[in-house]
């Protein structure tokens, strides 16, 4: 029994040097701005990557061309996706569903179609393509992810669509030279507040090559996160300042409508 630990550390740590893909080449990769301030008047932006592919002694010399997807989530929070139906002449809620930890941005892009440039199983290990990336759900008792075609999970992918939210673009990465890249990321005015994960995953001849990461944030500026950020901080502060507020409003407003 004793040797059985050692044993099954080694047969995992073997594993793990076997899924791990070969550092050949390395990307490096940066964003045009790190922090990005919305103010009360925000109506949308573009962010853009760039970045190159650097090659050293163990890449192998037939190597064939690059793929690249660029994976941008944003801060992550637990959301509801409600089904609505006509009864009695009104429309009702009647089922619902409850999403744990999604982002609340989320935006895929490459430089070719998805199944061009890695088989389904890969694309499902990877993650490639809103249909492929996790979504955790409150199933009844249970939390798991469901097939793409699921209503409340098709339901729920399509309003953040519309909202620009969610999005994927198979024709966003732009390869300038055959190892430098571009790619813009759209930022709509309804941007969530918050730190920004980038992941770019390098691609050749339908296997992960490489990745790296970066990340950006979205801060509030101006007198509403001066307000959110007392309301959070200062609670008693807030809470006196609105009520002397409301006061002074009630006070003004009978003096302006007051019947002589």
């Amino acid at each position: 029994m004793r040797l059985r630990a050692p044993l099954a550390i080694v047969g995992l740590a073997a594993a793990s040097l076997m899924a791990a893909p070969a550092r050949a080449e390395r990307l490096i990769v940066s964003v045009s701005n790190h922090r990005v301030t919305v103010t009360p008047n925000y109506s949308g932006g573009e962010l853009v990557l760039f970045g190159s592919v650097e090659k050293d002694d163990k890449t192998p010399p037939n190597r064939g061309n690059y793929d690249l997807v660029v994976t941008v989530s944003g801060p992550r929070a637990d959301m509801v996706t409600r089904r609505k139906e006509r009864k009695f002449g009104i429309w009702i809620n009647t089922d619902s569903r409850q999403f744990l930890q999604v982002p609340g941005y989320l935006a895929l892009f490459s430089n070719r179609p998805f199944e061009q440039i890695a088989s389904p199983e890969v694309q499902r290990r990877q993650q490639l393509g809103l249909n492929n990336v996790l979504l955790m759900q409150r199933v009844g008792p249970d939390f798991a992810d469901v097939v793409p075609n699921d209503p409340f999970r098709s339901a729920f992918v399509r309003l953040r669509s519309e909202h620009g939210l969610y999005r994927e673009a198979t024709a966003a990465v732009t390869f300038l030279t055959p190892t430098l890249f571009r790619t813009g990321i759209p930022l709509p005015a309804e941007v969530p507040i918050g730190t920004y994960n980038v992941e770019i995953k390098l691609f050749s001849d339908g296997a992960l090559v490489t990745k790296t990461e970066t990340a950006f944030e979205i801060v509030k500026v101006g007198f509403e996160q001066f307000v959110a950020t007392t309301a959070r901080q200062n609670g008693l502060v807030y809470g006196l300042v609105t009520a002397f507020m409301a006061l002074m409003t009630g006070w003004m407003a009978s003096i302006v409508f007051r019947k002589d």
